[in-house]
This record gives C-alpha cells, sequence and structure tokens, in this order.
C-alpha cells in the first residue's frame, strides 16, 4: 500500500473502488489502523472495504500518531487531526468528499467539517463519540502515560511502546507508541529530549482532546455552523454516549439522527444507511444492488 508525505508526516493510505470519493475515517480508537476496518462492536460486522467498493472511490487511511503513519511531538488537537486528513484529500485531488467516521473517526469527520468545511460533500457518523465517561477515561489515559513517564523516564517510554505500540489499550506507552514502535528514527529521536517540556505538551494534548464531555472533534459553536447534510446514527456504552448523537442532531443545522439503536444495527442496517444518507444528498443510488 502507498505511501505520501503529508506536511513532513509519513502517511499510509489505501485507495480502492470508484464513483463519488468517500473519504473512510477509523471505527476504534485514535491508534486505529486501516487493518482493522473490519467487523468489531462499533461496525457490528459492517466490512467497509469490501461493502462500498463497489459504488464509491475508498479513501482509507492511518491518521498521524497511528499505524504505520508517521507523527510528531507537538501539541495534538482535532484541528491538526484535520489538517492531516485534508492535506491527504489535496494530494489526492480531491475537492470534496462524503465522510465516513465511526467512534473516534466521527471525531475527525467533525473536525474536517469545522475547519475546511468545503472539503466536505455530507458527513455520515456512527456511533460518535462522547459523554461523561468518554472524557474521563480519554483524560485518565493521559495521566496514566504521565505517571509512567515521569517513574521511567523517555527511555522507559520506548522500551514500553516497542512492546505494545497502541496507545488505548497501554495507554502508559503514550500518545506517540505507535511511531515508536513503527519507525526507528523517530524513535530514536524521542528519548533524549527535554522530558518537562514532553510532559508539557502532553498536558496540553489531553486538555485539547478532552476538554469537555461534549462530542469530540468540534465545540458546540463550530457545530452550529456545519451546514453540510449529516447523517447520524447512535451508539449507547460508555466511548459512545446516546447524548453525543443527540447533542450533533440538535446543534448541526442539517443533522438527521436514524432511530436505530444498537440492537437494531448489523452489518445490512449499516449498509442501508449508508447508502440512502449517501442518495439523500445525491452522492449515490438509494438502493443496493443484488
Amino acid at each position: 500500500m502507498p505511501f505520501v508525505d503529508i506536511d513532513g508526516i509519513k502517511t499510509h493510505y489505501q485507495l480502492l473502488g470508484g464513483g463519488p470519493p468517500l473519504l473512510l475515517l477509523e471505527p476504534v480508537g485514535i491508534d486505529a489502523t486501516m487493518s482493522r476496518q473490519s467487523p468489531n462492536r462499533v461496525w457490528r460486522g459492517f466490512q467497509p472495504l469490501d461493502a462500498l467498493a463497489r459504488d464509491f472511490r475508498l479513501i482509507a487511511y492511518d491518521q498521524r500518531e497511528s499505524g504505520q503513519s508517521g507523527g510528531r511531538i507537538e501539541p495534538l488537537t482535532w484541528e491538526l487531526v484535520a489538517r492531516h486528513a485534508k492535506g491527504l484529500l489535496d494530494y489526492l485531488e480531491v475537492e470534496a468528499a462524503l465522510l465516513l467516521g465511526a467512534c473516534v473517526g466521527c471525531a475527525t469527520a467533525l473536525a474536517i467539517a469545522a475547519h475546511f468545511p468545503e472539503r466536505c460533500r455530507a458527513l455520515f457518523l456512527h456511533w460518535p463519540v462522547g459523554g461523561f465517561r468518554w472524557m474521563k477515561e480519554g483524560r485518565e489515559n493521559f495521566e496514566r502515560h504521565i505517571a509512567y513517564t515521569r517513574e521511567w523516564g523517555l527511555a522507559g517510554v520506548v522500551e514500553r511502546a516497542r512492546r505494545s505500540s497502541d496507545f488505548w489499550s497501554d495507554p502508559e506507552a503514550g500518545p506517540w507508541a505507535s511511531v515508536i514502535g513503527s519507525d526507528p528514527e523517530f524513535a530514536e529521536s524521542y528519548a533524549p529530549q527535554n522530558q518537562q517540556d514532553y510532559l508539557d505538551i502532553v498536558n496540553q494534548s489531553r486538555d485539547n482532546l478532552f476538554c469537555d464531555a461534549m462530542p469530540s472533534g468540534a465545540s458546540c459553536e463550530q457545530l452550529m455552523t456545519i451546514s453540510v447534510p449529516a447523517s447520524i446514527m447512535a451508539g449507547n456504552d460508555a466511548w459512545h454516549a446516546t447524548s453525543a448523537a443527540h447533542i450533533l442532531r440538535e446543534l448541526m443545522p442539517e443533522a438527521k439522527l436514524s432511530p436505530l439503536m444498537p440492537r437494531q444495527q448489523n452489518a445490512m442496517t449499516i449498509v442501508k444507511w449508508i447508502y440512502e444518507s449517501a442518495a439523500a444528498c445525491g452522492a449515490a443510488r438509494s438502493s443496493i444492488a443484488a
């Protein structure tokens, strides 16, 4: 699969299928990779690369600080994540794309729509993250990494990250764990940096990404300005509070909320929802061919 440099960050991406461009955003935590875009508790058995390639030009990628893509030590924000996605669309010469996100991919989609609305044709948001428990766990993960760094130092973090490369399942490894694990040059430069300066960046990143219990990706004020069509399908667990979907429906001018709750969601109903949502904005037919 190809790589491209986006603002100095090596970016792993994949193109598949033909039709209206659809940017596929990861369905699980920050360090999800394209290989994980498969059946899981969020997608309910839906496999987007298989199900949608016939009718859409799928653009799948590992966002910065995840999978086989690189990263940079700087205060992380949703705008930075959105800017990285925009850079990929620029490289591919895609003026505007449909955005399909699940879980934290919804936060990325909302950030793109908030900061670069001209690049969004429509948003399909499945199980948007938000709620008090999502915020609490996100902040606690960063704090676990901070405590580990203070005890073991940055060299200890490198060793931990090389064993796990996964921030969400091993928070002590830190938000740059996957880059440490995949890029020896990055790992070599990581340990010698000033530890307190680094911890200041981690603290800023925690507060930028997990500042409140609202849906992640865009502020309430920004949500009210997102005027592209948005279709939302709610989740209902610790990370994907049903209230997050309702807040998006309330604040986004062109948002519609699916009546299907998780117990009614499966691969077939999710595919139908995507096609009907795309058809409503003139991007695809309303039914799925046999």
